[in-house]
């Protein structure tokens, strides 16, 4: 089928309790005809499904999920869903109190069998099996009822998940014990020796109930990075419209509109400032603690703050393409896609729950026929403890949280990570390219050396500045920037003429003025002094562009341009040279530019003039080779070799901040953040191997305990909710991550 008929849509799913509970879904929804790809997080409790809507429909789809115990519903692609989860905790929690209140009749009658408490009064009506019967119920059968729904849809479906081994120890323990209690009915006689076991089906309710409260209520909190995103955006405007100030919501905002923003307030909206001066406090949206100067022509992003100075901007964006729109967008999306060492815990909790049920069948044979032949209850007793330990709701949890805080952390601090799966691949890279021009260097040329002959400096740029302004060249630019920053006025220019692969002349004030590259006067037999010869030899070599200038045939001076090196660079070079990476340079610049900047950095192994082509295949032999590489490039014309790359990092720099072309985007262009991406890439992973390590040894440790009898069912109950509320405790250990 055509690319063309495919559709991709995000979902809302509530109702998963471990991985089975997702696996399950993805295995439903896959064998829907026309279905592409399916991925549900646990974690988020959002689903990203890409289908052929010629042969099925999203409608079809959330049928189908409905119908196997979850509440499925299409949602807009980055909406948010915190005031719904907010809700989810509410119930929970009332669900909770109600259970415990209920419990603590049966947790006051638990000490009457310790002979170490009886020294406790315990009131006759508690140790009554008829009231211990009426209080269990509902614990049971109305806020345990959800545990049966989902149980049953599962099973119909052949497969079981988590509500399943609850619902099959809760329900053993209930049923035996009304059984004794009916049979205590009939033989008073028995009733000193019965034993009961209303307390564990109500303990073992209500310490998972205790556990998927704490669960959600930290699960929350992980949201907290994209909370603080959404906290950015600002719901109005001030519009300036036909000389007055007008209060507008920001959606109704669009590009060409002007609007003032004043001291104190949030910039509302993407724009350029087209009268005043102020500083801009970036630290929420770039991670940059030092507030940026802006003028006249400065780009300004929505979500930062302004600290000082009143200011007219021209609307460029509308809200849903502004910076912050977008940041939020990735951030979301990253949090939504799963990590490919995911897939382990899928695939064990598939077939983790059978082997549970077998597992317990063994227990319940083997006490039943050996260790305590006849003796039903006891049997019982550790078929519910093993039942109850051995939930993966741990397992499931192990990466999607991680993954969740480590992304928000990263964006916090201005790294952007377009999906999981390359949170993963970072910190397993050992060698890192990187292009020179834009990601090195500041990407645009600035002049770094004025040489006179017989004029002053100012005099000696008014005219320069004068004829290189009519030019639209880089370096042109670079020179009239300089011009206008030096002095104030720039005369009339007559008769410019540009000399392609040169430079410029032109007239002024008379004189005959010739601005161009050595190669010119060369070319043309133009005697160059030899104490300038050798000065343009001098600064050729060190990888600058010189520009002669001659005025009526007379040397009137030199200027050199470069691309200066950005300030963080040898910084971020040393760092990464520090972690034990290795450093590539690739420049499509000459040999000496290239030269000059690797000398600088202190880069021993480069190569200069490469095409995007060639950088591409430098890249693809060194995968070959078995080394996992990153690219480093502004985005745009190292496309190629970002995309070949196993993770291409692009460095996002003033207005073009380029975040929908590589798989990490590090805003404003700081290249120290790029160790500080591989730093968050390392952390998260030893944080998701330490979650998973925690909830294999917890299972593998704690079975044995139980099916030996030295676990009692409650206390399993309550060891398996701290299993998976400490898996979401370290993995919020990553929101604190100091780089």
């Amino acid at each position: 089928m055509k690319k063309d008929m495919d559709e991709t849509n995000y979902l809302d799913v509530r109702g998963m309790h471990c991985a089975a509970c997702a696996a399950r879904i993805e295995k439903t929804v896959a064998k829907i005809d026309g279905v592409r790809e399916i991925s549900v997080n646990l974690a988020t409790e959002k689903g990203r499904v890409t289908f052929n809507k010629n042969r099925t429909s999203i409608a079809e789809i959330t049928r189908r999920i409905n119908k196997i115990g979850f509440e499925a519903k299409k949602i807009n692609k980055y909406s948010n869903s915190t005031s719904e989860k907010r809700k989810d905790v509410s119930v929970l929690k009332w669900k909770f109190i109600l259970s415990a209140v209920l419990t603590f009749p049966l947790a006051w009658a638990m000490l009457a069998h310790f002979k170490w408490a009886s020294f406790v009064y315990v009131p006759e009506l508690f140790t009554n099996p008829f009231f211990q019967f009426i209080i269990t119920i509902p614990i049971q059968f109305i806020i345990g009822f959800a545990f049966y729904e989902r149980a049953w849809k599962a099973l119909k479906n052949g497969s079981a998940t988590m509500d399943v081994l609850v619902v099959l120890s809760t329900s053993a323990a209930f049923f035996y014990s009304h059984f004794l209690t009916i049979a205590m009915v009939k033989n008073p006689a028995s009733a000193d020796s019965i034993v009961l076991y209303y307390d564990t089906s109500a303990f073992i309710i209500t310490f998972i109930l205790l556990g998927k409260l704490l669960e959600a209520k930290t699960k929350l909190n992980t949201t907290e990075a994209i909370k603080k995103l959404y906290q950015l955006q600002t719901k109005t405007a001030t519009l300036y419209f036909d000389n007055k100030e007008l209060k507008s919501p920001v959606e109704r905002i669009k590009p060409g509109d002007t609007i003032i923003l004043k001291p104190g307030e949030k910039v509302p909206i993407d724009g350029q400032i087209v009268d005043g001066f102020t500083t801009i406090d970036e630290a929420l949206l770039t991670g940059e603690s030092i507030p940026v100067e802006k003028t006249v022509g400065s780009h300004v992003y929505a979500g930062t703050i302004n600290q000082n100075g009143v200011l007219k901007i021209n609307v460029t964006k509308t809200e849903s393409e502004t910076t912050l729109s977008k940041i939020i967008r990735i951030v979301e999306e990253t949090q939504a896609f799963k990590a490919p060492i995911q897939h382990i815990a899928d695939k064990i909790t598939g077939v983790f729950v059978p082997i549970v049920v077998l597992i317990a069948f063994a227990t319940f044979t083997v006490w039943y026929t050996t260790f305590q032949p006849g003796d039903f209850g006891e049997a019982l007793d550790k078929v519910i403890a093993v039942l109850i330990i051995a939930c993966p709701c741990a397992l499931g949890l192990a990466t999607p949280t991680s993954i969740m805080v480590g992304s928000g952390r990263a964006a916090q601090m201005g790294i952007l990570f377009k999906e999981g799966k390359f949170l993963e691949i970072l910190g397993k890279c050992k060698i890192v390219i990187m292009d020179k021009t834009g990601t090195l260097t500041n990407g645009k040329p600035e002049v770094t050396n004025i040489y006179v002959n017989r004029l002053s400096e100012n005099a000696f740029l008014e005219i320069v500045g004068a004829v290189e302004q009519t030019s639209n060249h880089p370096i042109a630019k670079a020179i009239t920037q300089k011009a206008k920053s030096k002095v104030h006025f720039l005369p009339r220019v007559n008769k410019a003429v540009s000399m392609p692969g040169y430079g410029v002349k032109a007239m002024v004030n008379g004189q005959k003025v010739i601005i161009a590259n050595p190669g010119y006067y060369k070319k043309n037999n133009i005697f160059i002094p030899p104490q300038a010869d050798s000065l343009v030899y001098d600064l050729t070599e060190k990888g600058q562009t010189v520009m002669i200038v001659f005025i009526d045939s007379r040397l009137a001076g030199i200027i050199a341009v470069a691309d200066e090196i950005r300030a963080s660079s040898i910084v971020a070079v040393s760092r990464l040279k520090q972690a034990g990476l290795g450093i590539i340079m690739l420049t499509g610049d000459n040999r000496n530019t290239g030269m000059t900047v690797a000398r600088k950095l202190a880069i021993k192994n480069y190569q200069t003039e490469v095409t995007p082509q060639d950088k591409e295949r430098i890249i693809q032999q060194l995968k070959n080779q078995g080394n996992k590489v990153v690219m480093v490039g502004d985005g745009i014309n190292d496309a190629p070799a970002l995309a070949s790359a196993d993770v291409g990092i692009a460095i996002g720099t003033g207005s073009d901040i380029a975040i929908e072309t590589g798989d990490v985007t590090i805003i404003k262009g700081d290249l120290k953040r790029l160790i500080d991406a591989i730093t968050i890439s390392k952390k998260t992973m030893t944080n998701i191997k330490q979650n998973f390590l925690w909830a294999f040894l917890y299972n593998i440790i704690m079975i044995p305990f139980a099916m030996l009898g030295l676990l009692a069912p409650w206390i399993a109950g309550a060891a398996m909710a701290f299993s998976s509320l400490s898996v979401v405790l370290n993995s919020l250990r990553l929101t604190r991550v100091v780089i």
